[in-house]
């Protein structure tokens, strides 16, 4: 069974960037709050500075967003991949 890239990608993106907005926001109301994790982000997505402001956060969600319709993608495409191989392998 052959995974819709497309559809996969999506709603990894769409999962992504709401995870990142909702770690996000919740650590504006709480600082303490997922600051390892945004430290890892703040390192990886250039620009983006932990409790820096809703600039910062819709920052830090637009680069959930595009990073999980990527690594979607890319998940995706490895899978079919993987499971065209093995059918090919089995039969």
């Amino acid at each position: 069974m052959r995974m819709n890239i497309t559809a996969f990608a999506l709603a990894a993106g769409l999962f992504w960037g709401l995870a990142v907005l909702i770690i996000s926001l919740a650590n504006l109301a709480w600082p303490t709050y997922g600051r390892a994790f945004l430290d890892l982000l703040a390192s990886m997505y250039p620009g983006y500075h932990v409790g820096a402001g809703i600039g910062s956060v819709l920052m830090a969600t637009l680069y959930g967003l595009v990073d999980g319709v990527g690594s979607g993608a890319l998940i995706a495409w490895l899978y079919n991949l993987v499971a065209q191989r093995g059918a090919r392998a089995a039969s």
